[in-house]
């Protein structure tokens, strides 16, 4: 029944907002942060807890080792858009969808062919010189010969365009997200576990009726939801969004 209400829900909407995170991701084999066992905050063997080595400060202090880390295990070069990303951007096709709202970094929603991304915690694909701001793509910083790559026109460090721990989200992206949401009629949430702030505190800006939340375990806002289907995402949206 909850598959044939989310088909009915998009059918007669034609303002739907996406708000996702890792879940989305993990069917293109990009593990998430939290899952026991497999996910990255699971016991890395490293020195340094997960947490620690993507903060600004450990960035600054020690880039050697954070671009070793970033290099390994934030960016899998290799991962394709899943059925998930695929069925978002047929949806934004149909004019139905307005935004994808995503925590990722990955660049998959772009990949899958979705045209207004609002990436709350910056993009792999984006880098820049911290002295000069040279933008940077991430192949650049894939064959730099050096762990730290440098910028090829003063020297400088070059940073990824990612949100670190101690930083702030960009305001602009944030208030476009808001606005967004709460002028959606339906809000679908997929694959985030809505418990990392301040990005899940966006869902308090919806007004409408018509919250979906689609995800493998249980959030805290699954009880103010009119719709939960605990499954995969990819499988769920590719049911459910039909050809145009």
């Amino acid at each position: 029944m909850s598959m044939k209400e989310l088909k009915s829900m998009i059918e007669e909407s034609n303002h739907i907002v996406f708000f996702g995170g890792a879940g989305t991701s993990t069917e293109s084999n990009i593990p998430d942060f939290r899952t026991a066992d497999t996910g990255l905050y699971s016991d890395t063997g490293e020195k340094y807890p997960p947490e620690t080595m993507l903060s600004h400060s450990f960035f600054m202090q020690h880039t050697k080792e954070f671009y070793e880390f970033y290099k390994e295990k934030m960016i899998y070069p290799e991962a394709k858009p899943n059925l998930a990303h695929l069925a978002l951007a047929e949806l934004e096709r149909q004019g139905k969808l307005k935004a994808v709202i995503t925590q990722n970094i990955d660049g998959l929603h772009q990949s899958g062919g979705s045209k207004n991304v609002l990436e709350l915690h910056g993009s792999i694909h984006r880098n820049y010189c911290m002295k000069c701001r040279e933008s940077y793509s991430l192949e650049d910083i894939m064959k730099s010969e050096k762990v730290v790559p440098k910028c090829k026109k003063c020297g400088g460090i070059i940073k990824p365009d990612v949100v670190l721990y101690e930083e702030g989200l960009d305001h602009s992206t944030i208030q476009k997200s808001v606005e967004y949401i709460a002028s959606a009629d339906v809000l679908i949430v997929g694959g985030t576990s809505l418990v990392v702030y301040p990005a899940a505190g966006l869902l308090e800006y919806y007004r409408g009726k018509k919250l979906i939340l689609i995800n493998k375990s249980t959030t805290p806002y699954d009880h103010t939801a009119n719709l939960v289907i605990q499954d995969s995402i990819g499988k769920v949206l590719d049911s459910v969004v039909g050809e145009p």
